[in-house]
């Protein structure tokens, strides 16, 4: 069994001397620092240099600079993604996001992890889960996504917060660890009717 086939069934594979592995993350770091060489206001370049690094896309999204990903094919963004400054994807293992997600800046999507056994980590094995993002969620800045995490359709992450674990739909959940505040009502389309302050 190849170290890759390893990783995608979810077992401790060698991410930092398997030779295949390797070209792989390193053609698409490639691709991403041209990718972040791109202005900004060249809209139809930098969405088809993103096209060409994640496995699919939708019709319409938009990714400011700088992003940084690993793979690249194991990233799926539905119709309307929008990543904000600074968003990182360690997609050894599948990352998908629905549609109309938006991610604040400085976000990170890590589905790569390491062992707590010290032999193990000294020679260089991880493992990867997948990572799931439901429709029409909000990932407020700072956020931090671990292993294995589904958040579900239409929930806010707050800022700063540590996702290590699932979070339902259609919540407000926030927190280190992030947990569910909570859920989301049609009161919450009221909050923004007032002027600020009052």
């Amino acid at each position: 069994m190849t170290e890759k086939e390893k990783r995608t069934l979810g077992l401790l594979y060698d991410n930092n001397y398997d030779p295949e592995l390797a070209a792989e993350l390193s053609t698409c770091k490639d691709l991403c620092y041209a990718c972040n060489q791109i202005p900004p206001s060249h809209l139809k370049e930098r969405q088809e240099a993103f096209r060409k690094i994640f496995g699919k896309t939708g019709a319409h999204f938009l990714i400011q600079p700088a992003f940084w990903c690993d793979y690249g094919y194991n990233i799926e963004i539905g119709e309307n993604f929008y990543a904000n400054h600074n968003c990182v994807i360690l997609d050894d293992a599948k990352v998908v996001f629905g549609d109309n997600v938006f991610l604040a800046p400085n976000c990170t999507f890590a589905t790569a992890g390491h062992p707590l056994d010290i032999q193990q980590r000294n020679q260089g094995l991880e493992y990867a889960y997948p990572i799931t993002v439901g429709d029409n969620v909000w990932i407020g800045a700072g956020v931090t996504v671990l292993p294995g995490v589904t958040i579900g359709a239409g929930s806010v992450i707050g800022a700063g917060s540590l996702v290590n674990r699932d979070i339902p739909a259609g919540v407000l959940a926030a927190g280190n660890p992030c947990r569910v505040i909570r859920p989301l009502t049609a009161a919450d389309a009221e909050k923004y009717n007032t002027p600020f302050g009052k």
